[in-house]
């Protein structure tokens, strides 16, 4: 696969050069009292938004980074995971698993919390992850899944699911596409190496998820990434990308369907303190309650005078009454 290798020498430039901005320059490093990032390991943040969410990381997780990069969110995740190989990070490209094992050693030097050995850095890659089937609490993954041909992501997606426990979580940080990316830019591999001509538009990104097994999703936040220019890149007009964080649960996909929150609430505007639609979704008069899109429309379309349905925020941390 030629974009694959193009990829690798694309990435394998980047650890031995870093290349400041190559994806988010608008988002600063997640910070947390105690934590210092070693300059060299900020300048190798190629990643498009975040995956690292304190709230998904309670008790004692066992964290699976893909695409280890300068170490950054490795380094993050083992600030919640505090022991000898709690984050395992995964990197098929020689020079970068060199270059983030010296990062990692430069924040040893800067953090007394902080040990080598929190992190576990291993040759491999998306289509093999080199661990057993349900043994960690989260994957995690920035800026790698869009660079995929779909059979590819598809792939890369059940090896998640394979290494997660039950109720274990995918969480994910992939630009993605207003409408479909031309195939022009999709065929070209440095544009893809360099997350700009990869990506999905949201529903197809979604459905890759629901078609391996994952019940429920949750957008944490969604906001403008690239503006792909109508004259540099050979368009009919301009053509925005923007970042998606997600997290996938590894839960069974209701009758229904899978469950994918955005950040719409159901509100009851009836005369009752209460509303119960005996499908297990109760309102209060006049408050809000986080639902999922598919519960939205449905509570929408059966009770329009006596529910409000708002629109997506494109961020939600739990809560719902689903």
């Amino acid at each position: 696969m030629t974009y694959l290798q193009t990829t690798a020498d694309f990435y394998a430039e980047v650890a031995q050069t870093p290349e400041v901005g190559l994806c988010c320059v608008q988002n600063n490093p997640l910070t947390l009292p105690e934590l210092t990032i070693p300059v060299p390991m900020q300048e190798m943040n190629y990643g498009c938004g975040t995956t690292v969410r304190p709230n998904e990381l309670a008790g004692e997780s066992r964290v699976l980074y893909v695409g280890v990069g300068g170490g950054l969110e490795a380094l993050q995740f083992s600030y919640f995971c505090r022991r000898p190989g709690g984050v395992i990070a995964v990197d098929p490209v020689p020079a970068m698993r060199i270059a983030a094992l010296r990062n990692l050693k430069l924040a040893s030097q800067q953090n007394s919390w902080f040990k080598t050995d929190f992190v576990e850095v291993r040759a491999g890659d998306a289509f093999a992850l080199p661990v057993p089937d349900n043994s960690v609490d989260v994957v995690a993954q920035n800026c790698l899944f869009n660079i995929f041909e779909p059979a590819d992501l598809h792939r890369a997606l059940q090896e998640t699911y394979r290494v997660l426990k039950p109720h274990g979580r995918l969480i994910m940080s992939d630009p993605i596409a207003t409408r479909p990316v031309p195939e022009h830019l999709r065929q070209d591999e440095r544009l893809r190496a360099m997350c700009l001509s990869g990506a999905l538009t949201y529903e197809e990104y979604t459905q890759h998820l629901i078609d391996v097994g994952f019940g429920q999703i949750e957008i944490r936040a969604r906001r403008p990434y690239r503006l792909l220019d109508s004259v540099t890149y050979q368009l009919e007009q301009n053509l925005l990308l923007e970042s998606l964080d997600s997290v996938s649960f590894k839960v069974p996909i209701p009758d229904d369907g899978a469950c994918i929150f955005t950040g719409k609430t159901a509100i009851y505007a009836g005369s009752e303190p209460l509303f119960d639609d005996q499908a297990g979704h109760i309102l209060q008069q006049g408050v809000p309650s986080a639902v999922c899109d598919k519960t939205a429309l449905k509570l929408g379309s059966t009770y329009p005078d006596k529910i409000l349905v708002t629109d997506s925020t494109w961020h939600y941390d739990g809560g719902g009454c689903c």
